[in-house]
């Protein structure tokens, strides 16, 4: 299986003409329209930094013929790649805007949008601090830096050490964006490679916070704090009440029929992609 795949940041809710109209006009310069035997997904790194790699995997044990072509470098990379026909499917981590809509359909296309599930962030602390529930006001402050010692916010009287995700990951920013008014890290912070990295920064350390996916907050050392009442979990998150998520959409071109595209997007909806999806620490969609 040929996989290209390119790390950035994490989609950001507002998007502007200038960066939509560079994106199309750097899927117009691409070549090659999908065939019917190869996958070309294009788009969000939220999506495709773990999720997308072990969905393709999932689907190739029945579909060994088809290969993946993925490459991740924002939701408005996907949009504009699928607007050319550069690629069969664009990776989604927010609604489509309005602004997106109208040059899309300038190309005279029509898509069809799946949505596949949810995105969602717990925010985990040492298993032995006596914080278990933070206000979204507070998580803000606490890894800006604004708050640096955990009596600030009803624990002991000690320094606040926040644990991050690297600067490459598309959490560090998507974190940014649901948290933290995308306003900066604490300067101190100490970022990792991996949700599982953070986990075990914060289980060694008892005044230390991070965040992780809900597959790992519950393992040993950490536990994953309510926010503003809300404990994190599918019922919270498929309800609204949780706030840390975004959903996740697929987009494919409406008479791209000569492709597996609209069969991989049924394989991500059926009980066994989201099983994977599941695994990967996303939030199934009910």
């Amino acid at each position: 299986m040929k996989t290209i795949f390119h790390p950035h940041g994490f989609d950001g809710q507002r998007t502007n003409l200038r960066p939509l109209t560079a994106a199309l006009l750097l899927g117009a310069a691409l070549t090659g329209w999908a065939d019917a035997g190869k996958l070309v997904i294009r788009g969000s790194n939220t999506f495709g930094e773990e999720l997308a790699p072990q969905l393709a995997n999932e689907y190739k044990k029945e579909h060994n013929d088809v290969t993946f072509d993925l490459e991740f470098k924002g939701t408005t990379y996907g949009f504009g790649a699928l607007a050319t026909r550069n690629c069969n499917i664009a990776a989604a981590s927010r609604p489509i805007t309005t602004n997106e809509t109208a040059l899309i359909k300038s190309f005279d296309v029509e898509l069809t949008d799946h949505v596949i599930g949810e995105y969602s962030v717990a925010v985990v602390v040492n298993a032995n601090n006596p914080v278990g529930n933070l206000t979204p006001a507070q998580v803000r402050d606490l890894f800006t830096g604004a708050v640096t010692n955990w009596k600030a916010v009803g624990g002991p009287d000690a320094p606040v050490h926040t644990a991050i995700r690297n600067l490459i990951s598309g959490t560090y920013l998507g974190f940014q964006e649901l948290a933290m008014d995308r306003k900066a890290y604490a300067a101190d912070a100490k970022s990792f490679p991996s949700y599982a990295a953070i986990n075990a920064a914060v289980a060694q350390d008892p005044n230390a916070i991070g965040y992780c996916s809900f597959d790992l907050m519950k393992q040993a050392g950490v536990k994953a704090v309510s926010i503003g009442g809300v404990a994190p979990g599918a019922t919270a998150v498929n309800s609204g009440a949780y706030p840390y998520t975004r959903m996740l959409r697929l987009y494919t071109v409406k008479d791209d029929t000569a492709s597996a595209a609209e069969d991989f997007v049924a394989f991500v909806e059926s009980k066994r992609g989201q099983e994977v999806l599941t695994r990967a620490g996303f939030v199934p969609h009910p």
